[in-house]
């Protein structure tokens, strides 16, 4: 007769039970840490700009504005009609600003949830079976740490096509090497605890294991990485789009930048570089700060410092 899977302290269940204890922590945190409560509220407010986007901007960001003479609002100050100015092809500034929230979170969020995803299984798999699995699988993230992001994402484009998507794909496809390593690590030490052994001794299967009672310890740390992952993919966009590989389609940060640079205006029209360069800065500071309150849940021995 086969043994029946044992049902250790950990179980299904335990997925509720860490988002309850991750969750308790991290408001206590935010309660006693100003700077975590701050990124908190900064991020809240881009991402409900980014939400009303569409009835904050007062002019189509594509849209070649004129003056009463017919002719273009080239590289305007800011005024009463345009807030933050115009560009150099007389595309109001602040919309594009607005508009370009949209674009820097929707790369952030989803480029940090695939590069999690990759990264977490990468480094669930090569931590619990180890030996040659582990091996095999850390020359792989080697291997991957070889390639330059930059080259990498031109050399994509320029097979592709310059896209949001494939943007977001370039980054899915090469940064999760780091979230897989510092996975691995953890997954090291939690396939040592007596809960897992008892369940390899009960029968439970390697996947059951890895999902319901390896994952749940981890998930902190994951949820951790993937903040830090949404930060690096914004600052990752803006610099692809600003050395003329972002989606020629859309509006972002990125672009606002490449195209004041283009145009020669980085030293004449402070108002078209200042807004995107201090938007992707302060979206950054509003992830790290965030990102602040999960580190110090996820180990409290950062609260004595």
């Amino acid at each position: 007769m086969e043994p029946k899977p044992a049902n250790p302290k950990v179980n299904s269940f335990s997925f509720v039970e860490t988002f309850k204890n991750l969750f308790k922590s991290t408001y206590n945190v935010l309660s006693q840490d100003k700077l975590s409560f701050i990124g908190i509220g900064m991020l809240l407010i881009f991402f409900l700009v980014a939400i009303f986007a569409p009835y904050i901007a007062t002019h189509d960001p594509s849209e070649i504005n004129r003056d009463e003479n017919n002719e273009v609002r080239r590289v305007e100050p800011p005024s009463r009609d345009h807030l933050f100015g115009t560009t150099n092809y007389g595309r109001d500034v602040f919309s594009q600003l607005i508009l370009g929230s949209r674009i820097a979170l929707m790369v952030g969020i989803l480029a940090a949830f695939f590069v999690t995803i990759i990264g977490t299984h990468i480094g669930l798999f090569a931590g619990y079976y180890g030996g040659w699995v582990d091996t095999l699988l850390m020359r792989f993230v080697d291997i991957m740490y070889a390639i330059p992001f930059i080259p990498f994402v031109i050399i994509l484009v320029a097979l592709l096509e310059p896209s949001i998507g494939n943007i977001i794909l370039s980054i899915s496809l090469l940064v999760w090497r780091t979230v897989a390593r510092i996975i691995r690590s953890q997954v090291l030490t939690v396939v040592q605890r007596p809960y897992v052994k008892a369940a390899k001794v009960a029968g439970a299967s390697n996947l059951r294991i890895i999902y319901l009672y390896v994952l749940p310890n981890v998930l902190p740390l994951i949820l951790l990485e993937m903040s830090l992952m949404m930060a690096w993919a914004i600052l990752a966009e803006a610099s692809v789009s600003f050395i003329g590989f972002g989606d020629p389609n859309s509006t972002s940060w990125g672009q606002m930048l490449q195209e004041a640079f283009i145009s020669g205006a980085v030293r004449e029209a402070w108002w078209w570089i200042v807004p995107p360069g201090v938007a992707i800065s302060l979206t950054l500071l509003a992830v790290f700060f965030s990102s602040r309150a999960l580190e110090v849940a996820v180990n409290p021995r950062l609260r004595r410092r």
